[in-house]
């Protein structure tokens, strides 16, 4: 089993000793802003603050819910298909299936500590159309008497996913507004109410054969003017899936009336030569717009008067 199968299971949780009251469920599946997995959250839950997910007022109860790459679900199921040993947490925790709304799960449950206080922990994996679904769910045992096994049990089994999330949500999310979209085809969450990708590819693998975009904020304490081209070339630098990457350019710039950095980047991406730009918008804050845009080589004029339309289009909220 991968890394990513036992991390799964390293966080999961099942079985309690009693059943005593079991809270009601809502009546409709929610889906958490920015995601493509949801449930029936049982009564007492509300959206989380701080987390993707959901918790009890107290914080007895806290759940994240997050999305993991397609392949994450069927390690786990060909593990146990297999009986290998590595479906085996390190805890001798084993993943049961559980039937969803979203097909089969795998789901596991246990006890652990959290400094000195007992809490159970729950998580559980559905698949996707081109991605899995993971809910970790952890009970506090002053909690333990309404979220009993039974109750969480049901919770889970309420969980669906959707094809996409809208548009318009997804956006919505964004510490800032994005009002050209310049035919791009499709937006993907990174980060929910942190990053979008906007692009021309069909799915979630072979991006880079097409133009891209991704859209979200790094953090820029940069004190002085002259140190932002600096941290611009290191910040470009740093751009991931690159290999064989050159600087071509790098100069100042306003955006939006903002003071702002634009770098070019030479490279390769999987098996593509691409052409990068990466623009960075400073403000008054500790942080800085970030775009990084991406497309083929020989695709290259056509897509940048669409990206700079894009960031022409983004304004403060």
């Amino acid at each position: 089993m991968t890394q990513t199968a036992r991390q799964i299971v390293r966080y999961a949780a099942f079985a309690l000793l009693s059943v005593i009251a079991m809270p009601a469920l809502a009546a409709d599946v929610v889906y958490p802003p920015g995601l493509r997995v949801g449930l029936v959250p049982l009564a007492g839950l509300q959206k989380a603050q701080a987390f993707v997910g959901f918790e009890s007022n107290d914080n007895g109860v806290k759940m994240l819910m997050t999305e993991l790459p397609s392949a994450a679900y069927s390690e786990v199921e060909n593990a146990l298909k297999t009986d290998a040993p590595a479906a085996v947490g390190p805890n001798g925790v084993k993943p049961e299936p559980i039937e969803t709304a979203a097909g089969k799960g795998f789901f596991t449950v246990e006890t652990a500590k959290v400094g000195a206080d007992d809490v159970r922990r729950y998580s559980m994996i559905v698949p996707g159309d081109s991605f899995s679904g993971y809910v970790a769910i952890q009970v506090a045992a002053s909690a333990g008497a309404t979220f009993s096994d039974d109750a969480v049990r049901k919770m889970l089994a309420t969980t669906a996913v959707r094809k996409d999330v809208p548009i318009e949500e997804q956006l919505g999310m964004l510490p800032f507004k994005v009002t050209e979209l310049s035919d791009f085809k499709s937006v993907r969450t990174l980060a929910p109410g942190a990053a979008v990708l906007i692009g021309d590819a069909s799915g979630d693998t072979n991006i880079e054969t097409a133009p891209f975009m991704i859209l979200g904020s790094i953090a820029a304490s940069v004190e002085k003017p002259e140190d932002r081209g600096r941290f611009a070339q290191q910040a470009a630098a740093q751009i991931p899936g690159l290999r064989d990457a050159r600087i071509t350019s790098s100069e100042p710039m306003r955006i939006d009336g903002s003071p702002g950095y634009e770098t070019r980047v030479e490279a390769t991406s999987g098996t593509t030569p691409v052409t990068v730009v990466q623009w960075l918008r400073f403000g008054s804050g500790s942080a800085a717009l970030r775009i990084i845009a991406s497309a083929p080589r020989d695709q290259w004029p056509t897509a940048f008067t669409r990206f700079r339309a894009v960031r022409d289009g983004i304004e403060p909220r």
